[in-house]
């Protein structure tokens, strides 16, 4: 199976009955996610299988999007009004947050299956959500410790991570591959097209749906992080919700989710290196939402607590509906309450940060304002051999 960037292009071109697909700014990004894919991913015969059919899939979304927007060019008008962005590292408590506020009838939001094929189909929705429900299927089939940690469903609320994956970047990609060479250099990415492309997305899903224009959209990702300023910028009247957590608990969970994804793709892990890589990135992000709102003290901003959504979550979500403007109804609040009996979010997930070389007062040093000295530490330690494991198939796809 190819991974050949040019080869990839000109096979779905072929397959559309068009000469080339538009647009510029994806296409170095694609061309070195492929090589990272090649070259330093350390993919299975079926992670290989899988990993071309999403890059083929990446660039069909792009073709349809396109024609989509092109036959429906009122699209491009839907509003996107005082979104809600939930923003906070993986593990911190925003998945909680966005399926509390999905309970609310005024607010619209992200399915899974939506992220997981971004660009609606024109004749409606039963081929992406027959698609979406089948990978989850088989993924918690496969790999029932990725359900247990992040439990969802095809139908659920989930984040924009197939939204940003279109773009080529490393929201997806680096939680299911290593792609250290995709992370480093977006450091220095322009994220303003990432932002425009999200906004086109979310107003397809929205058409799709039929929502009612001007709908408060409720948008989570951790990969805000890399991007908060850009999103800041495409969306200046957000209401923006930050998500923490204790850092050595963030950094140990988030190692464990993307160990777990790994295994699905690479005949081979290594636990200590993604400890590092995630022990730097978890602290990258941060650094980058809060320089954002530095620079943006016109963003309304709240910040939340891991340990007050858990525990004291009515209060929480009181102080949050003020901060928001909006009223919380008894409905919504019942909505709430039946979600929360039924979440199973973290249970039955163990992880201990020593597995993944992490040691707990080199991460609290490490997220102290200003010294960001333990990170390197860290990362500098020679990785440990990788570790076997047993390839594990899930056909996940964006086409």
């Amino acid at each position: 199976m190819t991974l050949e960037p040019g080869e990839i292009e000109a096979f779905v071109c072929r397959r559309a009955g068009i000469a080339r697909i538009g647009g510029e700014h994806w296409r170095p990004w694609f061309a070195l996610l492929a090589d990272e894919l090649e070259r330093r991913a350390g993919l299975s015969s079926l992670g290989r299988i899988i990993a071309n059919g999403q890059l083929v899939g990446l660039l069909t979304a792009r073709v349809r999007a396109g024609r989509l927007l092109a036959r429906h060019p009122a699209i491009a008008d839907i509003p996107i009004r005082r979104p809600i962005i939930v923003m906070g590292p993986m593990r911190s408590g925003s998945t909680r947050v966005q399926r509390l506020l999905s309970r609310d009838r005024r607010f619209a939001w992200t399915r899974l299956y939506e992220s997981l094929f971004p660009v609606p189909y024109e004749k409606g929705d039963r081929r992406r959500l027959f698609a979406a429900t089948g990978i989850h299927r088989l993924l918690r089939t496969l790999n029932p410790a990725v359900q247990r940690i992040h439990p969802s469903g095809a139908l659920q609320p989930d984040e924009e991570f197939g939204h940003l994956s279109y773009a080529m970047t490393s929201a997806q990609a680096a939680v299911q591959w290593n792609v250290p060479g995709l992370v480093a250099a977006e450091r220095k990415r322009d994220w303003s097209p990432v932002a425009a492309e999200l906004a086109d997305l979310l107003r397809l899903n929205a058409w799709a749906r039929g929502e009612q224009p001007g709908k408060r959209m409720v948008l989570k990702c951790p990969a805000y992080g890399d991007m908060a300023e850009a999103l800041f910028d495409a969306f200046p009247d957000a209401s923006v919700v930050h998500l923490s957590r204790d850092p050595v608990k963030v950094v140990a969970s988030s190692a464990s989710l993307v160990l777990e994804q790994r295994r699905i793709h690479s005949e081979t892990v290594d636990p200590t290196a993604i400890g590092a890589e995630w022990l730097g990135r978890t602290l990258a992000r941060q650094r980058s939402q809060e320089e954002a709102r530095r620079r943006r003290p016109d963003i309304s901003a709240f910040d939340l607590r891991y340990d007050e959504v858990s525990g004291d979550w009515k209060g929480a979500m009181h102080r949050l509906y003020r901060f928001l403007g909006e009223p919380l109804t008894a409905e919504t609040m019942r909505g709430m309450q039946r979600y929360l009996k039924g979440a199973q979010e973290h249970e039955g997930h163990r992880y201990d940060p020593l597995a993944f070389g992490l040691d707990e007062k080199q991460v609290r040093r490490a997220f102290a304002p200003g010294d960001a000295r333990a990170v390197h530490e860290v990362a500098e330690r020679p990785p440990a051999a990788a570790v076997p494991v047993q390839s594990r198939a899930t056909a996940l796809s964006y086409s």
